[in-house]
């Protein structure tokens, strides 16, 4: 093949391709949503615009959602949209125009929003209730509230209105009434994007509460008794709580320390558990959990301490002889 004839064969190729790849670029795009926003809930308020393709009698002037939750349009009339994600309002207009145009292509923009309310109250910073401007996740409504405290504890929940539907999660459960839907999740995981899933679009009258945390307590013969917050976490380890303590005195008796624990019961009793410290420390018995609301207490030796008070009576004697001379 000579190379006249070779060139012939490219153009024969590269021509047809050509025209393909201009009609690829060439071909309008039916809708384009900002990342998220589709999911965002329609309210009394809002405004959004609509676009059907070939069809001129739908202006694309923004209409406002009356304060029951509906607009008119042309041809197909008064329509409810409030409760609807703007995916889901595209597809029911998409639906109702369909008697008009065979396969609608409708794009359906949000071009105004009313300033929203959501309660965040708990362990953060600022809180309160707070608007919200567009739509705006989970986590962007906790920043909002300044974020969360020190003592924030290692759960969200979330409690959401009937009217807006059960929350997008899975822990999600309605009262028995079915005025309200209640979840719970992990603060961690929310913060630590580890289900991305968990970080949903807030609603109207949404309230937020990130509850202080759980608390051990550490007792006797320490040198940092008090309570400890477990900071997230669902337990600890004797021997961490023992750290937050700063350890133990010289006259401590860790082999007869003792975990008080609460029966779970609501009757106030407790459940003593015997722990042998110096074991656990030593290597020869396994560290131990704490849950919250444990008590770790740490007796003090009789013998240990009756040489100390010796010692101090000494000095305190000797003390005197050297003043009274």
């Amino acid at each position: 093949m000579n190379s006249l004839s070779l060139f012939r064969l490219m153009l024969m190729v590269l021509i047809p391709l050509a025209g393909v790849t201009q009609g690829t670029a060439q071909k309008p795009l039916v809708e384009r949503h900002e990342p998220g926003v589709s999911e965002y809930v329609l309210g009394p308020g809002d405004q959004i615009s609509i676009q059907v393709q070939d069809l001129q009698e739908i202006s694309s002037q923004p209409i406002r959602i009356d304060p029951n939750g509906y607009i008119d349009i042309p041809l197909i009339g008064r329509t409810e949209v409030g409760g609807l994600t703007i995916e889901d309002c595209r597809k029911e207009m998409a639906k109702r125009f369909s008697k008009y145009v065979s396969d609608p292509q409708v794009t359906i923009n949000l071009t105004e929003n009313e300033s929203r309310s959501v309660s965040v109250i708990g362990s953060v910073n600022n809180p309160g209730v707070h608007s919200t401007q567009g739509p705006q996740r989970l986590i962007q409504a906790i920043a909002t509230a300044g974020g969360v405290r020190n003592d924030a504890g290692s759960r969200v929940i979330i409690t959401r209105e009937a009217r807006w539907g059960l929350l997008p999660l899975s822990t999600a459960v309605m009262d028995s009434r079915g005025t309200f839907s209640t979840a719970t999740i992990s603060l961690h995981d929310l913060l630590s994007a580890k289900f991305p899933d968990d970080n949903i679009f807030v609603d109207p009258g949404d309230v937020i509460s990130i509850p202080k945390a759980e608390v051990v307590y550490v007792m006797g013969t320490v040198k940092r008794a008090g309570g400890f917050p477990l900071e997230g976490r669902d337990s600890i380890s004797l021997l961490q709580t023992l750290s937050l303590a700063q350890g133990f005195d010289h006259e401590a008796s860790p082999s007869k320390a003792r975990i008080l624990r609460p029966s779970g019961t609501g009757e106030g009793k407790v459940k003593e558990i015997p722990i042998n410290i110096s074991r656990i420390m030593n290597g020869k018995d396994p560290d131990v959990q704490m849950y919250p609301n444990d008590v770790l207490y740490v007796p003090s030796s009789a013998a240990k301490l009756a040489a100390k008070r010796s010692v101090e009576a000494a000095l305190a004697v000797a003390t005197g002889l050297v003043i009274y001379r």
